[in-house]
């Protein structure tokens, strides 16, 4: 078997350890396989257990958000990475950052850096939502309220942050938030996870919501 006729039994970029060797059950050394096509780059080592097709026999492009899920969870993309990727901040973030109930671990991979960020459970539960990317992968990620509220509670939390103006400043200038998707933002969501995260800075960002919907 080739790598390219490996890659076209599995249904994604990214392939698993175990996904590897049921295609290569009929070899007797499945793993001098895997360590060919490694050394040659058709495969690309993320972590342990867990690869990428390499350029040349990918048929697709592979899914950073996934990935971050896959290397290490239960875990959700959030914060600035998940701003990113709705649009809300102008930003393309290199850093792939989750948030997870799991303690706090930074991964540096061939492909980039994927960090996680400890939440309790009760508040990461919050806001989870999945996304799909095809019939064969998905991923989760917090909902647009849950990672400007993930940024401002795990992040910025020590930024000083007191009255309506303030927050503006924040999240218009600091930020540099989309103001048209902001004004998509779910003030029943934001309730929710003020209610559960009891910050001060968390209050603060509801009652700017809400202005808003009042203007």
């Amino acid at each position: 078997m080739n790598i390219h006729q490996l890659r076209k039994l599995c249904p994604c970029e990214e392939v698993d350890y175990q996904t590897l060797l049921s295609f290569l059950k009929d070899y007797n050394y499945p793993r001098n396989k895997i360590k060919i096509w490694l050394n040659s780059g058709d495969l690309i080592r993320i972590k342990k257990g867990l690869y990428i097709f390499g350029p040349n026999a990918a048929l697709q492009t592979y899914s950073p958000p996934l990935l971050a899920n896959l290397i290490y969870g239960p875990s959700a993309l959030s914060l600035m990475s998940a701003l990113s990727y709705y649009g809300i901040i102008p930003e393309k973030v290199v850093i792939q950052t989750s948030i997870t109930p799991n303690r706090d671990k930074t991964f540096e991979t061939s492909v980039g850096t994927f960090t996680y960020k400890y939440l309790n459970i009760k508040k990461y539960a919050l806001g989870i939502t999945q996304k799909k990317l095809d019939a064969h992968r998905a991923f989760l990620i917090a909902s647009p309220e849950k990672a400007l509220v993930d940024q401002l509670y795990l992040i910025d939390k020590n930024l000083s942050l007191k009255t309506l103006n303030d927050m503006e400043h924040y999240i218009v200038d600091d930020l540099r938030c989309d103001e048209e998707e902001l004004d998509k933002f779910n003030l029943t969501k934001l309730d929710e996870l003020a209610n559960a995260y009891q910050h001060p800075h968390i209050f603060l960002l509801h009652k700017y919501f809400q202005k808003r919907k009042q203007l």
